[in-house]
Order: structure tokens, then sequence, then C-alpha cells
């Protein structure tokens, strides 16, 4: 195995906000192969965001973001464990990019579970449909496959980021809660647009 060089750790805490220990502990388990060092740092920290998903987040801070032509906006609500994070400027960036994605990608809903079940029924039923062509016993798995697309271009957390299609929204919470340590969640966010009136996605009751 290589040694594993500073510029290396450097360059690969640049790319993942881990601190520097853990950049090194990573490539050095990976062999210096970066690729394998991020899916390993996505299943590490993955599953650390998993056991952090049911603590409260009380802390947090609302971003806002204005198009540079004045005619429209988004407003979020981004919450995490504590104002310390709140400060964070990982975190202060990230509800800045949530403002924007609100803003170009005017989604729906935070998440899949808060999509109103006669929307997700009716949209379905479309698929289905769409799908009569093929053999009875497909056309589900086809419908399912629309489904979840169609909740990628709906659903907040599960659009792809405006600035970077090789990355989901939920991708990016995920870093940063990698780099911070405490659960990231959105609690709402409102999108504004010149004779349009506002649209708004709250959770659901």
């Amino acid at each position: 195995m290589a040694g594993i060089t500073a510029q290396a750790v450097n360059e690969f805490r640049k790319t993942t906000g881990l601190g520097l220990m853990e950049c090194k502990a990573l490539l050095k388990e990976a062999d210096g192969d970066v690729k394998k060092a991020l899916t390993l740092a996505k299943e590490k920290h993955g599953k650390n965001a998993e056991n952090r998903a049911g603590r409260a987040t009380t802390a947090g801070r609302v971003e806002v973001y204005i198009h540079h032509d004045g005619k429209s906006g988004g407003l979020v609500e981004v919450n995490c464990e504590t104002d310390f994070v709140a400060r964070n400027d990982a975190f202060r960036a990230l509800a800045k990019d949530l403002a924007l994605q609100v803003v170009a990608a005017n989604p729906t809903c935070v998440n899949r579970e808060e999509m109103p079940a006669d929307q997700v029924e009716e949209q379905k039923r479309i698929f289905i449909a769409q799908a009569a062509d093929k053999p009875e016993n497909v056309r589900e798995k086809i419908a399912e496959g629309k489904l979840n697309s169609w909740y990628e271009e709906k659903v907040l957390l599960e659009q792809k980021f405006v600035k970077d299609g090789a990355q989901s929204i939920k991708d990016m919470i995920l870093a940063v809660n990698a780099r911070t340590g405490e659960n990231i969640t959105v609690s709402r966010f409102a999108r504004f647009v010149i004779g349009e009136g506002a649209t708004a996605a709250t959770p659901a009751e």
C-alpha cells in the first residue's frame, strides 16, 4: 500500500468535511483509493446519521434566497440540536442552498410521507394506465418505478441538488450531519413568485 500523503488527506477532508484523523483512517482503510474511501465514509456516517435521526432538533435557522431579478424567493426552516451548530458555516451554507433549491426546483413537500395520499394514488393510477400495453405481472413494478421518479421531482429531500446533480438534497444534509455530529432536519419551506402567490410545505400532523 502506498503511503497516504498529507496532501491526499487534506483534499479528502475538503471533499468530505470530516476530521483530519477520520480522513486519514478512511484513506488507509481504502488503500489510498479515494472513491472507495468516499463509499466507506457514506456507509459509516450514514449509519451514524440514522442513529442521530430520532434526536430532537429544537435549534436552527430560517434562511432566505431571493433570485437576482427579485421576482422569486424561497424561505426555509432548517433545524439542528444546538445553537452552536446553527451558527456553523457549513450549516448556514446548507440552509442557503436549501432556500435556493426551493426556488429553483419548486418541491411540493419536504419528504414523501407528507405527500397527500390522494395525489399519490392518482399518480399511481396514471402510471399503471400508461403501462396497460405491458404484461399484467409487470405493470405494478413499472408504476412503482415511475412513482419513485415522480417523488424525486416533487419531494425536496429526494430532489437532485440544482447546483450539483450528482447528489441529492438528502445526501447534502447527511454530509453536514456527519461534519457537525448533530441531527439535521428540514421543518418547512415557502416559495414566492410574483403573480403566483406563495406555495408552502409544512410537516404533516
